[in-house]
């Protein structure tokens, strides 16, 4: 009898536990959590892409060297070629799909909430321009990740896609006036989605304090300034034969 107790009673607080991690996630503090850690994980990751395709400014071999080491040296033999670089696209694709969901739900509770018909202009008026085009910068972003994978990782849409020759496709790439004009209004977007995004987090997650208001908002705009002006020079450098 005491057996079953205790196990009664182990099931019952791995309910609880379970339970807890659902409860929260309805909430709209939950899904600012989820919205706050997977906007974190892409921040990462844009800092580190931006960075790392900066070496093609020291030419050919040392972007494409780079590349091979991310197919190939990256936790390996711990991982096969590339497992680590699949791994990480895995994660970066979890993150969104999250991020999006929650998004959208978060935006339809707050709707829900507060009808339209009670909503004054001065609602609108109190938001600044980077909170109120959120969602329309986040899917200009959206949108812009999905050509760049068709462009840089699967060479569906660049004309003389090579497989690990990274140099190369940026040039094709970017030759292009149309795709480098995609690609700085992509990356506005893209500032004004980072900024907006690296000042809420902190608020998102119970970070936020008056006495260190103005550090967050130095950290938006410095984050946001070296990612956007990082990416901003890859296709001007190619329009100006800077990188050819």
């Amino acid at each position: 009898m005491a057996t079953n107790v205790t196990e009664r009673e182990e099931a019952g607080r791995g309910a609880t536990r379970s339970s807890f991690l659902v409860e929260l996630y309805r909430s709209a503090v939950g899904k600012k959590y989820v919205m706050a850690i997977t906007g974190i994980v892409w921040m990462g990751y844009v800092f580190a892409h931006m960075v790392g395709n900066l070496k093609v400014y020291l030419g050919p071999e040392s972007v494409d060297h780079y590349g091979e080491w991310l197919r190939s040296g990256l936790l390996v033999p711990i991982l096969p070629n590339e497992g680590a670089l699949w791994s990480l696209r895995l994660v970066l694709a979890v993150a969104l799909v999250l991020h999006v969901v929650a998004a959208y739900q978060l935006t339809m509770m707050n709707r829900n909430a507060r009808p339209e018909a009670y909503r004054s202009k001065r609602d609108f008026v109190a938001a600044d321009f980077a909170a109120r085009t959120m969602r329309w910068t986040g899917v200009i972003v959206f949108l812009f990740v999905l050509y760049h994978l068709a462009d840089f990782t699967f060479g569906w849409v660049n004309p003389e896609f090579e497989h690990g020759e990274i140099y190369s496709n940026f040039v094709t790439s970017f030759e292009r006036p149309v795709v480098a004009a995609f690609y700085l209004l992509a990356n506005a977007a893209l500032g004004v989605h980072l900024y907006h995004g690296s000042w809420s987090l902190f608020q998102s997650m119970g970070w936020n304090n008056r006495r260190f208001n103005h550090w967050r908002r130095g950290f938006a705009i410095a984050f946001t300034l070296v990612v956007v002006a990082g990416n901003l020079s890859f296709p001007v450098a190619v329009q100006f034969g800077i990188v050819s």
